[in-house]
This record gives C-alpha cells, sequence and structure tokens, in this order.
C-alpha cells in the first residue's frame, strides 16, 4: 500500500497517540484504596485494651469540639502567614497566634498542587493519583469514604460557601451551599465578596454544626499578576477581616460547661513564583495550617510553625468531632491539638488511628508483616495493654506516667513510618496496558525510521506492505498468540488491568493491528537488507553534510539527557545550548558560501553548498526585495546568525524557567513592577509595531487594516486590565476587566481567518497553476498573520517581546540563510522544530505544571466556558512550536521549486522528531516508575510530552491537507 510522506507520518502519529492514551492510562496509578467498598463506621473502631468485650469497649471516643469553621484561603503560601507579609497584612491573625491559644504548622501538599487534588486530600486523608490533574477541570463527585460523609451521616449540619469544586464533589451533602466557579480568573473581587455576604448572617445562627467557606481571591490573583502583585496586601488584609470577624463570634458563642470551638485557617496548595501552582516547588507545597481554639494551651508569643503532611489534618478533624476516620486515610494525628486530654485517652485516640493505617496497610501491601511501621505498631499495641492492666489495676506511680510517655511515643512512631509506607506507595500500576502501549509506540517508531529511505525520497512515497502482511500466516499466528496472552493475562492479573475491562471486539482490534505492525516492520527490514545484485533505489544515495550531523547528534542528544531529573527540570538549558550551536554552525556555512567558496567558483551554475538535492534556481536576492544594493546581501547573512544569537540571550534574560533558579528575579519580574509600567508600556508598544511590521509584507491591503486594528485593540486590552499605560493616562487603575477590547481583537482575528480561508478556497479553482499556487500562498500567510494575532492577545505584556523576537528572527532566516543556502526540507524543518522548542522555553513555559498560565483561558470571557477555555490556554503554552510550525508550512508552500516534496518531507519530519523523545520518554518512566521524583519530575514531563505529541498530530494533519490539495493538481 502506498502513501504520501504526509499521509504516512499523520497516520504514524494517530497511532502513537493512541499507544500513548494506552499507556498513561496504566502508567498513572489508582491510588491507594481500601478493598471494602462500605464505608468507616463507629463499629469499626477497635477495643481498647483490657476493658473486656463489652459494648462500651469500642465505643466511640467523646467529640473535643461543638463547631468547626474551616476557612480555605486558595493558594495561600506559607509565607503569607508566618513570614512578613503575614506581620504587615495579618495583624489579628498574627495577634491570635501569638496569644497561645492556636497551634501553626506548615502543611506540606503533595503534587499536583491544583484545588480537586487538594480538596480530595483534605476529605479523605489519602493521596490524590497525578491524573486527578487532568480531572481538576471537570470534578466527578467523590465516593471514596471521606470526612464529609462522615459528618453528614452522624447528623452534623454543613454549610459550605466558596469554590464549585466541592458541591460537584459532595452533592446532597451540604444543609445551604453557594458555589462560585474556580477558574474565571479575571475575578478576584466578587469571588470572595459572594462568600463573605453570607457571613453575618451565618454566624449569628445555631443551626449548623460545620462551616466550609473557600476563598478564591487570591489565587486569581496570583495567575494574573504574580505573589508580588500589589493587590495581594489588600487580599490578605481582608481575609485577616474575615478571620477576626468568624474568631470574635465563636468566643462571643463560648459558655461554661460546653464543648469549644474550632477555627481552622489553611490553604490547599501554594503559589509559585509566577503566581501558578500544580508543580512542587516549595512555595507551591509549603502552605500554612493554623489551628485556633480556647482548648489549646501554651505559652504566649509566636512559635516557630511545625511540619506536617496535608493529609494529617482529616484524622485530627475526625477524631475531633468524634467521626470514624476515613477508610482511606493516611494521616496521623496531630499530638498538639490532643495534649490536653488525659494521657488514656491520647493513647486510645492514637490507637484507633493506628488501627485504621494499618488496616489500609494490609490491604494494599501484601508483604505489610515486613514494613518497620507495622511491626512498631503492634509492639505499641502491647505495651498500650501493659499499661491499661497497671491503669485498671489503679496504679498511679511515676511509673505508670512515663511508661504511658513512651507508649504514646511507640504509636506516634509507628503512625509515621506506616503513614510514610503508604504515602510512597501511591498505587498500583496496570503494567498490561504500559507494556502494550509501549510496544505500539515503538513499533511506530520503528517503522518511521525503515520508512525513512522513501519518505524523504524525490517522489515522498512510502510503500507500507500492509496488504501482503494481512495475508501471511505469521500475522494468523501472532494474532493466535495475542488472544491467549490476553486470556492468560486477564484471568491470573492480580491488580488493575484497563484492557481486561474493555469488550473483546475492541481488544481483538488491537491485537489485529498490532500483529499487522509487526508483520510489516519484518517486511520492510527484508526488503532493507542488501543483496548483491539490488540496484540502489532512487533518492536512497545519501551524503551527510556537518550540518546534518549536527541535527542528528543533537536531537539524539537532548533525548538522551531526559534519563536525568535535572536535565528535565532544566532542559531549556539544553535547547538553548543546542539553539546557539546550531546559530554558529549556520554561521560558519554563510562565512563558506561567501568568502571562502566563492574564490574557487569556475562556473556561475555551481552545485549549492549543502545537499539539498536541488539544483540552485533562477538568481534570488533578497536585499533587493528589501531595498537593498545586491553586494549588501552577504554582509546580511553574515549578520543573521549573529543577531539571532542576540534575540536569543535577551530572551533568556527575559523569563527565568526551570527549577533551580526559577525564584531568582528576572527582567520580566522587573517590568512588571509598578514602578516601572511606563517602560514596559513602551516596549509592549514597539514589539506591536514591529510584529505589525514583519507579517503585513504577505498579506493583502484589507488584512493590512485588520491586523492594525487589531495589534491596537490588544494594546487597549492590556491597558484596560492595567498592565500598561496609554500616553494620557495618569492612574495606574484598570478601568475595566478588557472583556470589550479582547472581543473586539478577536472580531478581527476571525475576519483575518476568514479572508485567509477564502484565498485558500479560490485557488482550488483557479486555472492558472501560477495564480492559483500566489493565491494560496498568500492565503496561508494570512491564516498566520491571525494566529500571530490571537497569540500577541493571549501573551502578557513582557512577553510581547518575545513574539516579536519570534517573528524577526523567521524572517531573516527565511530571507537571507534558507532560501539563499538552500537547505533542504528535511533540514529547514529540524531547525525550525528545534526553533520551536525553544521558544516554547522563552515564554515562560518550563517541565512544571505550575508554569501553565491559565488566566489566558479567560482573556474576552465573562464567565467560564470550558472549551474555549482549554483551547486558548493550550494555544498560549504552546505559541512558540505551532508559530514556528506554521511559519515552516507558510515557507515550504511559497518555495515553488521544492514544493512538490517539501510538505510531505516536512510533515514526515516533525513525527520522527515528536515520536524519538516520546518513545524514550515512555521507556524511561516505565523503568523509573519507582524514581523518588517520579510524581514531582518525570509525571509533569510525561503529560507534557503526550500533549505536544497531540499538538504535532494537529500539525501534520494541516500539513497532509496542504499536500494532498497540491497532489490533486496535476
Amino acid at each position: 500500500m502506498k502513501l504520501s510522506s504526509s499521509v504516512f507520518a499523520l497516520l504514524c502519529l494517530i497511532c502513537e497517540i493512541v499507544s500513548l492514551a494506552l499507556f498513561l492510562r496504566g502508567f498513572f496509578p489508582v491510588p491507594v484504596k481500601s478493598s471494602f467498598s462500605d464505608k468507616s463506621k463507629v463499629t469499626d473502631f477497635p477495643a481498647e485494651p483490657q476493658t473486656g468485650s463489652g459494648p462500651n469497649s469500642s465505643k466511640a471516643p467523646a467529640p473535643l469540639f461543638k463547631r468547626v469553621v474551616i476557612v480555605l484561603i486558595d493558594a495561600l503560601r506559607e509565607d503569607f502567614v508566618f513570614g512578613s507579609d503575614g506581620r504587615r497584612f495579618m495583624p489579628y491573625t498574627r495577634h491570635v497566634m501569638e496569644r497561645g491559644s492556636s497551634h501553626s504548622f506548615i502543611a506540606k501538599a503533595r503534587p499536583p498542587t491544583v484545588t480537586m487534588p487538594r480538596i480530595k486530600a483534605l476529605t479523605t486523608g489519602s493521596i490524590p493519583g497525578f491524573i486527578d490533574v487532568v480531572m481538576n477541570l471537570n470534578s466527578p463527585a467523590l465516593l471514596e469514604d471521606n470526612l464529609i460523609w462522615q459528618a453528614k451521616s452522624a447528623g452534623k449540619r454543613i454549610i459550605f460557601y466558596g469554590d464549585d469544586t466541592w458541591v460537584r464533589l459532595f452533592p446532597k451533602h451540604f444543609m445551604e451551599h453557594d458555589g462560585t466557579t474556580s477558574f474565571f480568573v479575571s475575578d478576584y473581587t466578587e469571588v470572595d465578596n459572594n462568600v463573605t455576604r453570607h457571613l453575618d448572617g451565618t454566624l449569628k445562627r445555631d443551626d449548623w454544626d460545620i462551616l466550609i467557606l473557600h476563598y478564591l481571591g487570591l489565587d486569581h490573583i496570583g495567575h494574573i499578576s504574580g505573589p508580588h502583585s500589589s493587590l495581594i496586601g489588600p487580599k490578605l488584609m481582608e481575609m485577616d477581616d474575615v478571620i477576626k470577624k468568624i474568631h470574635a463570634s465563636l468566643v462571643s458563642k463560648e459558655s461554661e460547661g460546653t464543648l469549644p470551638n474550632l477555627l481552622v485557617l489553611c490553604g490547599d496548595h501554594g503559589m509559585s513564583e509566577t503566581g501558578s501552582h500544580g508543580g512542587s516547588s516549595e512555595p507551591e507545597i509549603n502552605t500554612p495550617l493554623v489551628l485556633i481554639s480556647p482548648t489549646f494551651r501554651r505559652k504566649a508569643g509566636f512559635e516557630e510553625p511545625g511540619v506536617l503532611e496535608q493529609v494529617d489534618l482529616t484524622p485530627t478533624l475526625a477524631l475531633g468531632l468524634g467521626l470514624p476516620i476515613s477508610k482511606n486515610s493516611v494521616g496521623h494525628l496531630i499530638p498538639a491539638v490532643f495534649e490536653e486530654l488525659s494521657l488514656r485517652e491520647q493513647l486510645r485516640l492514637l490507637q484507633i488511628n493506628g488501627h485504621q493505617v494499618s488496616r489500609l496497610l494490609q490491604d494494599s501491601n501484601p508483604t505489610f508483616h515486613k514494613e518497620v511501621g507495622y511491626e512498631q505498631f503492634r509492639v505499641a499495641e502491647k505495651s498500650h495493654g501493659s499499661w491499661m492492666k497497671l491503669y485498671v489495676d489503679g496504679n498511679t506511680s511515676e511509673v505508670l506516667s512515663n511508661m504511658g510517655k513512651k507508649v504514646l511515643k511507640q504509636y506516634l512512631e509507628a503512625l509515621k513510618a506506616m503513614s510514610s509506607a503508604l504515602s510512597k506507595q501511591l498505587g498500583k500500576y496496570d503494567m498490561y496496558s504500559m507494556i502494550m502501549g509501549m510496544i505500539f509506540i515503538l513499533q511506530v517508531l520503528f517503522l518511521l525510521l525503515l520508512a525513512m529511505p522513501e519518505a524523504l525520497s524525490r517522489e515522498a512515497v512510502v510503500d507500507v506492505p500492509l496488504a501482503s502482511s494481512l495475508l501471511s500466516l505469521p500475522f494468523y499466528l501472532l494474532c493466535l498468540f495475542g488472544s491467549a496472552l490476553h486470556v492468560l493475562v486477564c484471568t491470573s492479573a492480580g491488580g488493575p488491568c484497563y484492557l481486561c475491562s474493555l469488550p473483546w471486539v475492541l481488544v481483538f482490534t488491537v491485537i489485529v493491528l498490532s500483529s499487522a505492525f509487526t508483520c510489516a516492520l519484518v517486511s520492510m527490514v527484508a526488503r532493507r537488507m542488501p543483496t548483491s545484485n539490488k540496484t540502489p533505489t532512487k533518492g536512497s544515495d545519501w551524503t551527510l553534510s556537518e550540518l546534518d550531523v549536527l541535527l542528528l547528534i543533537g536531537t539524539v542528544g537532548h533525548t538522551l539527557s531526559l534519563a536525568s531529573s535535572s536535565f528535565i527540570e532544566e532542559e531549556h538549558q539544553t535547547w538553548y545550548f543546542l539553539l546557539n550551536t546550531l546559530c554558529l554552525a549556520v554561521f560558519q556555512d554563510v562565512c563558506r558560501k561567501y568568502f571562502k567558496e566563492q574564490r574557487h567558483r569556475d562556473e556561475e551554475d555551481e552545485g549549492p553548498l549543502l545537499p539539498s538535492g536541488a539544483k540552485e534556481g533562477p538568481s534570488f536576492f533578497p536585499a533587493v526585495e528589501l531595498g537593498m544594493s545586491p553586494g549588501s546581501e552577504k554582509w546580511l547573512a553574515l549578520a543573521t546568525p549573529l543577531l539571532t544569537l542576540t534575540c536569543c540571550r535577551l530572551l533568556r534574560s527575559l523569563n527565568q524557567t526551570g527549577v533551580q533558579w526559577a525564584h531568582l528575579p528576572d527582567f520580566g519580574h522587573w517590568l512588571n513592577s509598578g514602578d516601572h509600567k511606563a517602560f514596559l508600556s513602551l516596549l509592549a508598544a514597539v514589539s506591536l509595531v514591529l510584529i505589525f511590521l514583519l507579517v503585513q509584507r504577505h498579506c493583502s491591503l484589507v488584512s493590512k487594516i485588520a491586523l492594525a486594528l487589531g495589534l491596537l485593540g490588544v494594546y487597549s486590552y492590556r491597558a484596560a486590565v492595567g498592565n500598561v499605560l496609554f500616553p494620557w493616562q495618569h492612574s495606574s487603575r484598570a478601568v475595566s476587566k478588557g472583556t470589550v477590547e479582547a472581543r473586539f481583537v478577536y472580531v478581527f482575528v476571525l475576519g483575518i481567518l476568514f479572508t485567509g480561508v477564502k484565498d485558500l478556497l479560490r485557488s482550488q479553482v483557479m486555472s492558472s497553476v501560477v495564480d492559483s499556487g500566489r493565491l494560496k500562498s498568500r492565503g496561508l500567510w494570512e491564516v498566520y498573520s491571525g494566529v500571530v494575532l490571537l497569540v500577541a492577545l493571549l501573551f502578557r505584556a513582557h512577553n510581547l517581546p518575545t513574539l516579536a523576537c519570534c517573528l524577526l528572527i523567521q524572517t531573516v532566516m527565511a530571507q537571507f540563510i534558507w532560501k539563499k543556502l538552500h537547505y533542504d526540507a528535511a533540514q529547514t524543518t529540524i531547525m525550525h522544530y528545534w526553533f520551536g522548542q525553544a521558544f516554547f522555553y522563552f515564554q515562560g513555559n518550563s517541565n512544571n505544571i505550575g508554569t501553565v498560565d491559565i488566566s489566558v483561558g479567560f482573556v474576552g470571557l465573562e464567565s467560564y466556558v470550558e472549551a474555549p477555555a482549554i483551547f486558548l490556554t493550550a494555544l498560549s503554552t504552546y505559541a512558540g512550536p505551532l508559530l514556528w510550525a506554521c511559519h515552516l508550512l507558510c515557507f515550504l508552500s511559497s518555495q515553488r521549486d521544492r514544493a512538490v516534496m517539501g510538505l510531505g518531507h516536512g510533515s514526515y519530519c516533525f513525527a520522527l522528531l515528536r515520536s524519538i523523545p516520546a518513545v524514550f520518554y515512555v521507556v524511561l518512566v516505565t523503568g523509573l516508575r519507582y524514581h523518588l521524583f517520579i510524581w514531582s519530575v518525570f509525571s509533569p514531563k510525561l503529560l507534557y510530552e503526550a500533549m505536544h505529541t497531540l499538538i504535532n498530530t494537529a500539525i501534520c494533519l494541516f500539513f497532509t491537507f496542504m499536500d494532498q490539495e497540491r497532489s490533486a493538481r496535476p
């Protein structure tokens, strides 16, 4: 079966996406959960040692608190409370902490540090799976055992106000609720006012037991302008007033003979230095936990906060309210909360907590009896029994007290050890799905590599022996073997298995496809085997230039560097190095062409410098197009690599990314500070003017006018939201949320895209090949300019120079390097890919989920709409690779002498460049699935790789469409 290179590459990428999806389904494990489907009950409490087997021996402990108010402030970093910001902006909270009626802790949140998984952790005590970061956009009802369900079942009356994620997770659990969407990040005022407006009335009432308030404004400010914004202080003061109002109300309702109330101040996650979250940096995982109650009595003065796990709050609140601990909780009690109880009561609570954690350990780990924590718990239980025997006998000596403290210490050590063991065992991998996904993606890579001579030939056609493979005996034997293996695995699998749960028809289709791939690979290998009488095929007599070797070594070297967690965290450094090396190699080629080889040319039509496979066509002088003399062309070509190096060096200083140095100030932070807004405004205006000058050259008059008005609208939008200033503005206060201005830009984006698509459609019906090609080229450039305008709207003001430099480098490289030096389509594609990867990091992105700027998903929206929000966020995040891919499509289509095979070669190279790191990384994470940094470093990178592959598939789809359109014309 013969396929064009573009169609072949697209089909390979589609298979790769399916393979990655299967691998991801197996890799992201099911979180550790008890196999018992029911929830914890009071009757599950273990009997207290030496108290017999009567009904009172296993009764629930008495509650310690009458009412609990939980104030959860989204993205509350620990330094916002315990640091200098806390002293300045939260004076009342600090005053209460220093009075002695509180306990303060730094609660560590496990990645992914996004809202929905953190709420699940706080209410279930379990560590959610990493894939919950994807489910964060659409949270389903939480069915596993949790604190909210336990409280409702015990008759507790619960009221909730705030983030509607709680309402989706716990439907019909709240006596009263008012949810607000957490994704419309442009609003940081009304979203909190909607919570606070209920407070006065609710605090006066006596018909509730638990009040939960989830404030979102601080998180939204972080997404908009970062943790050092001038808006942070007023928002913290607002939250301090809320704490003051709640605490005063709870104190006024305290009375003799009743249980005390408890006020909990906490955050679900922190905030990175860029204002986002999702990763594992210290500012993202360290959150404050302040417990305030008159039952706490310690020395007055500010105490240094202790460190604990965020999930430790769950069993503490459960037993504090007299409720059973959730079955899947891996947390342990916070000892300071119960230190005012008698020693017997403290030991009883620790025994209950230890019994619950030990049962979870037994249920999730077949070798639980070898765990140190489990052995320590058994020893502690025996010691507890001995202590209780002395206690029941009425022993009141000092020996009893010392022995009790020793047992208390044993319980705490055992709980910490068991909790740590469960936390490390985040889940059970579906190895069958992982291995099958890995086999499929390896087959795709081998298929791409074996097809390279044909895919990069002048015909750009690949002959895949699929039909003959389906009729061969090995194919049927492989299908039979695969079916037998599937039955064997599914009947003996002891853990979760996704493939085993699928219908047989679907599984058999997968087996057939894998068998066909294997037979096709064997046939292609046999066809490539050298024979004595076999003549070389056309296009297979390759020679490698120095640049080819550099591109090959760079691509393979970058892939191999991903084997280290440090290289993944600082991957941008690899791309910066490769880009600098590429510029130096291009500089060498320019020198060779214009200064060295010119002396030795005896004929005017001498072959091209590089193995492009095409002879130099009619004389082309880019300098003449730019209004300069032909003699100056060589100096402009010589300056192009140096200009590119200069731009890249400046862009590196604009956004500090990665992990090791992300906390250091960069030029972007300097620009975004309030003192330099005038300079930022000037820089943004100059960047927008440069963008217009670089893009408008290929557009029609109507598109030029629309582009100019659209870029003016971009500046107006940034001025409206307070990022930049107009010359006549004397106040930096935002006059609107920019909704009207953003929609104004959207109109022009759609207009330019419509004009481009119209030209592409008109080119289909034109009889003249020359006119059709010219119109199609203009249509592509207009579509490209529409994408540039949309990206300019989504980029933050300080990132507009990044976009301007991107367009500048594309223009000079196309005019003076790729055209004149006659790089072939494969070399040009690899260079575009490298530039796209580097600009991904120039934007400020990294392999950390926390650097994804979700605020761009709400530009021009008045409320949260899921589809456009996801599209805009993905477009902004991958703007660098997308712009370079779009430019490559326009560039190759405009080269009429090489357009016959250029698009096919480009599509194939994109598929191969994406497959190599994807396959390597799939194999890597399979081998390192128990690595210490598997969830903090490797898992986010795996998600980025999968998303990048999906983006590349969309790019290759467009390449294929344009390539087939070209092939359809005579």
